[in-house]
């Protein structure tokens, strides 16, 4: 029995509030979209941010396109290292539409 299965048979023995707390549990978990990308429900609306911070990629790659270099965003955000930049620019590579989208949106957000 892989792991999978032995949680299924766990969680078909608990209770239904059991249940309901571990469905709960489960759905605030971060989720690894892409080598140190992680998506959180209700953090930063569920954008996939760089490793366990909250700074969107989309943020990155938007400050990118207005010319802002890898030492200026590493200066910005002190927290950050080159890999994560590499990180988001590999996530930017491989799913350009929802970054577009999200960097559309938040410019549609800022006009109201």
């Amino acid at each position: 029995m892989n792991i999978l299965e032995e949680a299924k048979s766990v969680v078909s023995r608990l209770s239904p509030s059991d249940r309901a707390e571990l469905a709960f549990w489960l759905t605030s978990q971060s989720v690894e979209l892409a080598p140190g990308i992680f998506s959180t429900p209700g953090v930063c609306g569920g954008d996939p941010c760089v490793g366990r911070t909250r700074i969107p990629v989309w943020v990155l790659e938007s400050l990118g396109r207005q010319g802002l270099k890898e030492p200026d965003l590493l200066e910005a955000y002190p927290g950050l290292h080159a890999e994560d930049l590499a990180r988001a620019r590999a996530y930017v590579a491989t799913h350009r539409d929802e970054i577009d989208q999200q960097i559309a949106d938040s410019e549609h957000d800022g006009q109201e």
